[in-house]
């Protein structure tokens, strides 16, 4: 995927919507790409959240205690909780399908929150958005 490819999906998402494309290329530098075959997993519960994590192509789930959370596709992103604070991963990610995730450092990640506080908000409000989602599975 091209690097106008990722910017169209940096956008679709509710964090970066409003953030400038000219500083969406310059996260793009910062990042890595990776890819994991089905049934491997893309992050680890208890390992460290040192990245956001966003699906370029593929198809993962959330699993926690042996209970599927989510499930994530293309244009899907995870990690925002553990880019922010650098604690350990609350659950795990498996690629359903051969997944590629494009993943923003914790200190990339930071920079561009201080520098686009608007990003900051977008996030506050998609945590309490999967907070919510995540208690109405529970009930």
């Amino acid at each position: 995927m091209d690097n106008k490819q990722i910017i169209a999906l940096l956008k679709s998402t509710p964090l970066f919507g409003n953030t400038t494309e000219k500083s969406l290329e310059s996260m793009i530098k910062s990042a890595v790409q990776k890819t994991v075959a089905p049934g491997g997993k893309v992050v680890q519960e208890g390992q460290g959240g040192v990245g956001f994590y966003l699906i370029l192509d593929g198809k993962a789930e959330v699993i926690k205690d042996g209970v599927k959370l989510a499930e994530f596709g293309t244009g899907d992103f995870f990690g925002e909780l553990g880019v922010i604070d650098g604690q350990l991963r609350t659950a795990d990610v498996v690629a359903i399908t051969e997944t590629k995730c494009w993943i923003l450092s914790q200190w990339a990640m930071k920079s561009i929150i201080a520098n686009h506080p608007e990003v900051a908000l977008s996030m506050l409000e998609e945590l309490v958005r999967r907070l919510r989602a995540t208690d109405d599975a529970r009930k």
